[in-house]
């Protein structure tokens, strides 16, 4: 009993000791009611390439391009790079991205399948025919997605204001669907709400989420070394361990489409969950060791991108990107972390303990009591002591964890209503009571990911593409929102 209590005790510490990782969130969430970063009119227009990694995509890329082609930004500073990657024999993926404008590549690899391999080789092939200096910056988007006339305007601000990692306004194109679309775009919304309005503000790393983000070249000059089922955790963690920010422009704004099938919307949380825990493996031990060792990273990045040696930067300057950065890698373990599977793991460890103490203290009694007045009063004593004891404990644990689900099912509902009202001017127009339906069951998206997160625990996951069917363009779009009432 006593190791019992040791062990419950050290685990309580455990996780008092986690939680200030998510200290800076209450932070976060306050600040974005009110602040985000904004960036001033650029100086230059800067050169850049697209880069869409594709599959069986050919309902929609013709889309996206014309997005694309449809900016109010110069058409010769922008070429689009399609990969066509594993599609199927008669899909017309690379056909309809040529018919486009895009420049094309096809590629046939069986053994290697995810969206991190099929970048890695348009990088190359990008390397071989043009070399990665001859763009100055390179945007991700998929095929799905659909830009706002005036994205890579808004982007190129912050790109021209020496950013050089950027994520954007993650919208729905298909946000009345059902409540399954909605709850994703709730959730892309509640991350900027939440996330990066307020790290972009403060000059801090938030997290790319997939797609709509843009990175210098100088970030894969050695290549695209990204590959894990979700290589957006893979690359944050990477980048802010080598010193780099990561900003967000909360004007420029793009569209994609989410699942509208359980199922799918299953197997891609599924896929996200497993790559996250990959994230945490492969990067999680980096950043741990960089809150406390950074040996001047951020400063030798900045250096780096502005010609200079390290030694040239203000000792002031120098000590404020090491504080930066310390704190920035801290931020980011949090985000890798697998909090779920943790907190999940400890609250049934904790359970199973407690519960030994509570029948180990019973038998302790009821064997003393035994001892002094024989079997008679030891047959009174024993089912109802230890009986009772251990029904209040399932009844107590029962009753807390009930409330305890219960109140985030709640702050989950409202959170929900608060993105409706607060984004009501950038969400495409939904019934009222559409919108109490979707609130309500916005939760349901974190108890599925919670569920996806033990699965992927032990189960073996290939990335399979999600289908996209929701064949609209930017005009479309645009008169849904001007069809709010």
């Amino acid at each position: 009993m006593f190791i019992a209590e040791i062990i419950i005790k050290t685990i309580n510490i455990f996780l008092s000791v986690i939680s200030i990782l998510f200290l800076p969130r209450i932070v976060y969430t306050i600040a974005g009611l009110f602040l985000t970063r904004k960036f001033p009119s650029a100086k230059k227009q800067h050169k850049y390439a697209v880069l869409v990694a594709a599959r069986n995509e050919e309902k929609v890329i013709g889309h996206l391009i014309d997005s694309i082609r449809a900016q109010d930004y110069p058409a010769e500073l922008v070429t689009v790079f399609v990969v066509a990657d594993n599609c199927d024999e008669g899909d017309k993926t690379a056909e309809n991205a040529r018919a486009k404008g895009a420049i094309c590549y096809e590629r046939n690899d069986k053994e290697h399948r995810t969206k991190g391999f099929a970048l890695q080789f348009l990088v190359e092939c990008i390397r071989r025919d043009y070399g990665i200096s001859a763009f100055e910056g390179y945007f991700i988007f998929d095929a799905d997605n659909l830009l706002k006339e005036d994205f890579i305007s808004r982007m190129n601000e912050s790109f021209d204001a020496g950013e050089k990692i950027v994520t954007s306004y993650r919208n729905t194109k298909n946000f009345g669907d059902n409540w399954i679309a909605a709850s994703y775009g709730l959730h892309w919304l509640r991350t900027v709400r939440l996330e990066h309005r307020a790290r972009s503000f403060f000059h801090l790393a938030t997290r790319i989420q997939g797609t709509g983000f843009l990175f210098s070249h100088e970030i894969i000059k050695d290549g695209w070394n990204y590959t894990s089922l979700t290589e957006d955790r893979a690359f944050c963690a990477d980048a802010v361990a080598n010193g780099y920010k990561i900003s967000y422009n909360n004007a420029a704004e793009f569209f994609d489409e989410q699942p509208v099938d359980i199922k799918i919307a299953m197997r891609q949380r599924i896929r996200w969950a497993k790559g996250h825990l990959q994230a945490f493996t492969e990067t999680g031990g980096k950043l741990f060791s960089h809150i406390f060792v950074t040996n001047g990273a951020a400063s030798k990045t900045e250096a780096h991108s502005k010609g200079i040696s390290a030694e040239e930067i203000p000792m002031q300057k120098r000590f404020l990107n090491n504080i930066r950065q310390r704190f920035m890698s801290l931020d980011m373990l949090s985000v890798v972390y697998p909090r779920s599977i943790v907190s999940s793991f400890t609250n049934v460890v904790i359970f199973i303990l407690r519960s030994i103490l509570i029948v180990g203290g019973a038998l302790y009694i009821t064997d003393i009591f035994s001892s002094f007045f024989f079997k008679k009063l030891f047959t009174i004593i024993e089912p109802s002591l230890l009986t009772s004891s251990i029904a209040k404990h399932i009844a107590f644990v029962s009753l807390f964890s009930f409330i305890l689900v219960l109140g985030k099912y709640l702050v989950n509902i409202l959170a929900g209503a608060y993105i409706f009202i607060i984004e009501r001017k950038r969400i495409p127009h939904i019934k009222w009571y559409k919108k109490i339906w979707f609130c309500i069951t916005f939760p349901l998206f974190s108890v599925i990911g919670n569920l996806s997160m033990i699965i992927a625990l032990f189960k073996k996951v290939e990335w399979k593409p999600i289908p996209h069917n929701v064949a609209i363009g930017m005009d479309e779009i645009n008169k849904q929102k001007g069809n709010k009432k």
